[in-house]
C-alpha cells in the first residue's frame, strides 16, 4: 500500500528537520570544543546566562531538553568545572537551584559568539 502523498511530504519534512539538527549540534560541538564545552554544556550556561538570578533544575529541564538525569550528571560536571553553584530553594528545601558562578559567565560571554555564528551560518534559509 503505497502511502499518500502529503504524508510522505509530512514524513520528509520531518527528517528534514532531525537532519538539520543533528548536522547544527555536530557543528556547534565542533566550535565550542575549543572553549571546553559540547553544545548541551553551553545550553545550560546560556540558560543561565538570561537572568540574574538562580534556576530550578526543572525550570532548567524544560528550556534544554534533557531528561532530569542527563541534566543532573550535567549540571555535576559543570559545579565540578567551578562554572555553576547548586544551592538550596528557598521555596521549596527539596529543590536546588542552580546559577552560574562568574569563571562560568565569563566562559559563556567568551563561547557566546561562536555558537551564534554557527546558528546563523547553519539555520540561515539559502
Amino acid at each position: 500500500m503505497v502511502a499518500m502523498k502529503p504524508e510522505r511530504e509530512l514524513a520528509e519534512q520531518w527528517r528534514g528537520i532531525l537532519a538539520l539538527h543533528a548536522r547544527t549540534q555536530c557543528e556547534l560541538d565542533r566550535a565550542l570544543h575549543g572553549h571546553g564545552l559540547c553544545a548541551s554544556d553551553f545550553e545550560v550556561l546560556d540558560v543561565l546566562a538570561d537572568g540574574d538570578c538562580a534556576y530550578r533544575v526543572q525550570e532548567i529541564s524544560e528550556r534544554v531538553h534533557l531528561s532530569q538525569s542527563a541534566l543532573s550528571r550535567l549540571i555535576a560536571r559543570l559545579e565540578k568545572d567551578g562554572l555553576v553553584e547548586r544551592g538550596m530553594c528557598a521555596e521549596d528545601r527539596r529543590g536546588v537551584r542552580v546559577s552560574l558562578t562568574p569563571k562560568g559567565r565569563a566562559l559563556h560571554g567568551d563561547a557566546l559568539p561562536v555558537q551564534r555564528a554557527v546558528l546563523t551560518r547553519m539555520l540561515e534559509p539559502s
